[in-house]
This record gives C-alpha cells, structure tokens and sequence, in this order.
C-alpha cells in the first residue's frame, strides 16, 4: 500500500471520528432540550438528567442518549485507526458503553443505572484529559480543563455537595464540560491536519 493511500485512508479515518463524535453530541444535547421540556414540571436544579429517562420524555432521552454511545463507540474506532492510540479509544469505548446504558437501563432500572451512569461520567472526562495528546494549544488545555472540572464534579456529586446548585444542576457540571469538549473535538479531528496534532505516543 503506498504511503499516500495511506495517509489518505488515515485522513478519513479522522474525519469520520470528528463527524461521529460531533454528531452524536450535538444530537444529545439537542435530545436533551427536547426531553426537558416534555417532562411536565421539570427542573433543571432539582431533576436528575436521568429523571429524563421515564415518562413522557422517555422515548427522546433514551434514543439519544443510546445513539450517543453508538456513536462514541464507532468514533474510538476510527480514531483508533487513524491514530493507533488504544488508551483513548478504550476510555471512548467505556464512555460509549455507559451511555448505551444508561439509555437501556433507565433510572426504574435501579442499581444498574447508577452504574452505567458513573461509567459514562467518569470515563468521559478522563477521555477529555487523556485527548491531549492528539491537540495543540490553546486547544489542549480546554480539553484537560473541561475533563478536569467534570471530575471534579463527580466527585462533589458523589460526596452530595452540590454548591447550592442541586443534584441537576451538579450533574450537568458533570456532563456538559465533557460534552462540549467532544463537540471542539469533533470539530478538530474533522478539519485535522498532520502538522496540528502531537504525537500519540
């Protein structure tokens, strides 16, 4: 195989990673405004996200979150083959996996969710950290930021210290950091170049 074709199948393999984890982000969070306002009552502070997962907004959390995973999980695939760089795409494949989870296994589910839920949470900020490696400034330090402040969340949200926020509100400094970090992600692995990324190893 020559060396253009190759970098040729890398370099869609790139863009595939970005268009999948920009789509599958996008279309949650848009799944998540929808659910929110089906959910008679509901409140950002006082809700969990996953109260989302029952009720009449169940149908429109669930398919997103789902899809989410799926999408998160082909992602770690393409930029394993892009990059070669297997501690990311394991800790995408784990996020992934919770999100699928979480999405079958909603709240009514019981200790399941709560566990599926920890897993996307924490395997998703860790995988902003760890994207490091693939971005330049000023762009890797958003993403060890974004990363670093989820699990500074979780960790407060697990302790039930919510800074006055509620359980939602608290939650959502858990998701949304990692969320927006694989929106600026996404974008980056779709307009990558060779000369703007680290090495991977």
């Amino acid at each position: 195989m020559s060396k253009r074709l190759l970098h040729i199948m890398k370099f869609d393999n790139r863009k595939l990673a970005g268009a999948l984890l920009l789509f599958g982000s996008v279309q949650f969070l848009l799944g998540l405004i929808i659910a929110e306002s089906l959910y008679p009552g509901y409140s950002v502070s006082e809700n969990y996200i996953s109260d989302l997962g029952v009720g009449s907004s169940a149908l429109i959390f669930n398919t997103s979150v789902f899809l989410l995973g799926v999408t998160i999980v082909t992602g770690a695939y393409f930029i394993q083959h892009a990059f070669d760089f297997r501690l990311l795409s394991v800790l995408l494949i784990l996020t992934g996996i919770g999100a699928m989870g979480v999405g079958l296994f909603p709240k009514t589910a019981g200790a399941i969710h709560g566990v599926v839920s920890l897993i996307i949470f924490l395997f998703g900020g860790l995988s902003a950290i760890t994207s490091y490696k693939l971005l330049i400034s000023p762009l890797s330090y958003s993403a060890v930021l974004l990363g670093a402040l989820s699990l500074v969340a979780l960790a407060l949200f697990g302790s039930g210290i919510y800074l006055g926020l509620g359980c939602g509100g608290m939650e959502r400094m858990i998701a949304y950091p990692t969320l927006l970090w694989a929106v600026g992600f996404g974008g980056h692995l779709m307009s990558y170049s060779g000369d703007s990324a680290k090495a991977t190893r």
